[in-house]
């Protein structure tokens, strides 16, 4: 008791705070109370809330990566990203829009040195008209129904 007195006299502000909170049941209530903290039976990670904040707010993970390398992603991407485009000139102008991006960061670069060509606009239209005039590609044939071996067949 004697202790608690003496610490009492040194109590900060915030400590104060919470402490008349706890008295007053303010932390009585909160949700998820009782239950264990999610993530402490995994494996220790020093980068643990960093992935729980990309996993909660939906983050893609390439939102993490210094510049050039989500250049390089996106370059690598583009015959996808470019597929349902309605018109060459929509296809020109996304490569367009990536080049000046590609090209700013030469200019001046940030992070690694990591190097970054530009696109070929030609090579991009060439196989975006390629993907338009293949036929589209066959559905796959159903699954055969798969026989139940308890039952009988009758």
């Amino acid at each position: 008791m004697r202790n608690e007195a003496y610490w009492a006299r040194y109590e900060s502000v915030i400590d104060q705070q919470i402490r008349k909170a706890e008295e007053r049941g303010d932390f009585a209530d909160l949700p998820g109370k009782g239950k264990p903290l999610p993530g402490l039976d995994g494996p220790d990670d020093e980068n643990w809330w960093v992935k729980g904040w990309i996993q909660r707010e939906g983050v893609p993970s390439d939102a993490l990566l210094p510049t050039p390398l989500q250049l390089r992603k996106e370059a690598e991407r583009l015959p996808e990203t470019v597929r349902d485009l309605p018109t060459e000139e929509a296809v020109r102008a996304a490569v367009s829009e990536l080049n000046r991006r590609i090209a700013e960061w030469v200019r001046a670069p940030s992070g690694p040195a990591v190097p970054v060509r530009r696109v070929d606009p030609e090579a991009i239209v060439q196989g975006w008209r390629d993907a338009r005039s293949a036929p589209p590609p066959a559905p796959a044939p159903p699954a055969p129904a798969r026989r139940r071996w308890w039952r009988r067949s009758g």
